[in-house]
């Protein structure tokens, strides 16, 4: 509770709320639910359900790592972009004393 608080109060902590994140959840079990129950009922032989899964399997794994990259390079380039305004609010304050 403390930590949703602060992101309200403190404009640099961004926290996601407990709605969103249920819903991406909900949203992600369901999909690979029903990918793979589909994939099962497939009127096919088992070596090509099998080729399916793993492609299921490796598609996801990618995906998540590719968020994970995405919001990573996102985190950076604020902190980079964070620390350069600070300098520049620095350098400024010497500047007009």
């Amino acid at each position: 509770m403390t930590q949703n608080t602060a992101a309200y109060t403190n404009p640099d902590l961004l926290d996601d709320s407990p709605a969103w994140t249920s819903f991406i959840w909900l949203s992600f079990g369901i999909a690979m639910t029903l990918m793979i129950v589909g994939i099962y009922y497939l009127p096919v032989d088992w070596w090509i359900r099998g080729y399916l899964y793993m492609g299921t399997l490796f598609l996801t794994a990618s995906m998540l790592t590719l968020s994970k990259a995405l919001r990573d390079r996102h985190e950076y380039t604020r902190l980079v972009n964070r620390v350069a305004s600070a300098r520049t609010e620095q350098v400024l304050s010497k500047y007009e004393s």
